[in-house]
């Protein structure tokens, strides 16, 4: 891994993105009085693991916060975080703590001109139990493109390796969602404890810091056509994750379906009107329903991936064909 003080040498200044202005979520505090009554503190915050990111992101850039910070008053807190700089499209945040659970959902997307995978934390815990995604999401296909998955993961295996043995594969996963991950991919779910919640912090930031010497030593595209495809990659994966995100009845849950919708499009999933504007279901045509709605099923396959579909050298193995 390389030092911090070399990463330093990365010298941007992040500027706030050229978004429209946030809203400001507002949540009366009688709705959580009512559901207050049920719930425990969780086990965890995430905070610590967004002041990492931005620390670490200010040892080689100047932070400057955008109008997109926003925060909920009250018991329940909702809080957004959003930057962008050259080679880095969008760096966005959103953490939700209540006295139920804690989620961050937490990405950084590079311009289109660089190729550089997609970081990707998306954890949810309670009392009982945490959630994990943590990835490298590849922009394009590391299973038929050999050559991208040579050169962002093949020196990334062993990081991969390490954290797959100290967080176990978490279950059945859609071949559908599978193709948005790549064979580093964390993918998993344990009981809360003093002991994994540091190996996922540990996991977080060793992820993290690989990220940004990939980005570091990107080379910008010059090819139209390769920008263009690296732009529709990045659109496509927006689109996927704005429908079929596992996270949106939480979302729902705390703020309503309208503004949770309005919340997606212009934040958590900024990007699907600016760069591109080929619909969900010309991506996916597999999903469309008789009536030409899309099939609010997860999976149309109906395949999944019980076990790690990758093995030591980042290979893909399928048991289930």
């Amino acid at each position: 891994m390389e030092s911090c003080s070399s990463l330093r040498s990365f010298s941007v200044t992040l500027k706030p993105p050229l978004l429209n202005s946030a809203r400001v979520f507002a949540i009366t505090h009688s709705s959580w009085r009512r559901k207050r009554a049920s719930f425990q503190v969780s086990a965890i915050s995430f905070q610590k693991y967004i002041h990492f990111a931005v620390n670490e992101t200010k040892r080689q850039t100047q932070l400057v916060p955008s109008p997109l910070q926003e925060k909920i008053d009250g018991k329940s807190e909702l809080q957004m975080l959003s930057f962008q700089a050259p080679k880095i499209r969008l760096l966005r945040s959103l953490c939700i703590e209540t006295e139920a659970m804690q989620v961050l959902d937490f990405n950084v997307f590079p311009e289109p001109e660089f190729d550089v995978p997609i970081f990707c934390a998306n954890f949810f815990s309670t009392t009982s139990i945490n959630i994990v995604v943590l990835d490298l999401n590849p922009l394009h296909d590391v299973i038929s493109q050999r050559d991208y998955k040579e050169r962002y993961y093949k020196s990334l295996m062993p990081l991969g390796l390490k954290y797959a043995e100290l967080l176990p594969w978490g279950g059945k996963l859609t071949s559908e969602s599978l193709k948005f991950f790549s064979p580093i991919v964390i993918w998993t779910r344990f009981t809360p404890s003093e002991l994994k919640n540091d190996v996922l912090y540990s996991a977080f930031t060793d992820y993290y810091k690989a990220w940004l010497k990939l980005i570091k030593h990107a080379v910008a595209e010059t090819d139209v056509s390769q920008i263009m495809s690296n732009r529709e990659a990045q659109h496509r994966y927006l689109t996927w994750r704005a429908e079929k995100d596992p996270g949106h009845g939480v979302l729902k849950k705390l703020i309503g379906e309208t503004m949770a919708k309005e919340l997606l499009r212009s934040f958590i999933f900024n990007g699907i009107d600016e760069l591109g504007s080929t619909t969900f279901l010309d991506y996916f045509p597999e999903y469309r329903c008789e009536d030409g709605a899309i099939n609010e099923k997860r999976s149309i396959v109906g395949k999944s991936f019980e076990n790690r579909p990758w093995d030591t050298k980042g290979e893909f193995i399928d048991k289930n064909s």
